[in-house]
């Protein structure tokens, strides 16, 4: 094993034991979560991701393998050296620091016809103010392409209501194959 392979599960625990309410897991997302995250897009039809709480790259890594190379990706990550990481691994993947700012961000990066074909999502909304779990659905719902998919995954059931008031469908599926398993959200817009 890659010592950068095994200095993501470290960097991801030291992160939690600093800050257990931002970074809301003690391991970053498995495979199998990632896997079955990213199935349900439609890779040759996607031209920008925005992935929300990139932490160590988990996701992102499988993103940039999937994506074509002119898609756009957005990585939302508040926390400075794992944003750093992000930049430095995944060239061309413009980072922000706050997933409050969605909307501003985006729309300052793109041109008035584009739009996120896809929203990934990792944040730990549980561990989030009520008022700032919904500020940060509502700004992902509307900026989403009109047929845009956000997909989200969680550790509890909670965010449910939420999400179907505000997404036209949303499916959700189970994955015990992470650590700890989780519930996973596809919310049609």
């Amino acid at each position: 094993m890659s010592l950068a392979k095994l200095n993501e599960p470290l960097t991801f625990i030291s992160k939690f034991v600093q800050s257990p309410r931002q970074v809301g897991s003690i391991a970053p997302s498995s495979r199998f979560l990632a896997a079955k995250m990213l199935a349900p897009i439609d890779w040759k039809n996607t031209s920008i991701v925005a992935e929300l709480g990139a932490g160590t790259g988990a996701l992102t890594k499988y993103i940039h393998m999937f994506k074509q190379p002119d898609c756009k990706l957005f990585a939302f990550e508040k926390d400075q050296q794992m944003r750093d990481r992000i930049q430095s691994s995944y060239p061309g993947t413009v980072c922000f620091a706050d997933a409050l700012d969605l909307k501003e961000h985006l729309y300052s990066r793109l041109n008035a016809m584009e739009a996120p074909d896809v929203i990934v999502s990792g944040l730990p909304f549980a561990l989030f103010e009520k008022r700032m779990r919904e500020c940060i659905v509502e700004q992902a719902a509307d900026v989403l392409k009109p047929d845009g998919i956000f997909i989200a995954f969680q550790y509890s059931l909670q965010m449910k209501k939420l999400l179907i008031n505000k997404f036209s469908r949303v499916d959700i599926s189970f994955v015990s194959l992470n650590i700890p398993p989780a519930f996973m959200y596809v919310c049609h817009k």
